[in-house]
């Protein structure tokens, strides 16, 4: 097993990635999963320094998304058009959503990707994972999150009418409206405000 780190250490950490105040620190010690499982990357139009290192016959449209938005496909492999040599070719200027992507949302989520064979390296990679649990708090969070998420896939009328979260962002969703869920059960309504304003903003 990978040691994941503190879960309310990485909590703080991955809600700081998501509200765009850091990167990810992900010990990725040389493993490419993510750049390699026929990912579509999603970049903003403020993304302007990563746009700038990106070919724009590598772009399209990101569909349902305002105009600027745009997608950097993959290869016939599979694999990320800027990974080169095994290595990101923009590292220092890769987008936003590399920028946040941290595959222990899946175990800290109770999720896996086992069901989509394109993420398979990713799904292996997030088996080997283990989050330490030194405190109550920590205990207390990582059981919200995965209540969140069994919640959110068991009940998807509490998701905005056309929102079709994919696994990833069934994870994330869920670590974003973890605090409903601790130490309580939560209000139907409750879940469903955050969920629907959660989404709402993602969509802008």
């Amino acid at each position: 097993m990978r040691p994941a780190g503190s879960f309310s250490s990485w909590m703080s950490e991955v809600q700081g990635a998501l509200r765009d105040e850091r990167s990810s620190d992900v010990p990725c010690d040389g493993c490419t999963a993510c750049c390699t499982s026929k990912q579509f990357i999603h970049i903003e139009p403020d993304e302007t320094d990563t746009l700038a290192h990106i070919p724009e016959t590598l772009r399209f449209p990101a569909p349902g998304r305002p105009r600027g938005h745009v997608l950097l496909g993959y290869d016939e492999r599979g694999h990320c058009p800027m990974l080169i040599d095994d290595r990101c070719s923009i590292y220092d200027h890769r987008p936003r959503t590399c920028r946040t992507y941290d595959c222990r949302v899946f175990p800290a989520a109770g999720l896996t990707l086992d069901d989509d064979p394109d993420k398979t390296a990713i799904a292996e990679r997030a088996r080997t994972w283990q989050f330490d649990h030194p405190s109550q708090l920590d205990r207390d969070e990582h059981d919200a999150v995965r209540a969140a998420a069994a919640h959110l896939r068991a009940h998807p009328e509490v998701l905005p009418e056309g929102a079709t979260p994919s696994t990833t962002q069934l994870a994330v969703l869920a670590i974003e409206v973890h605090e409903a869920f601790l130490g309580h059960d939560p209000d139907p309504h409750e879940v469903e405000v955050e969920v629907s304003r959660r989404v709402t903003e993602r969509r802008r």
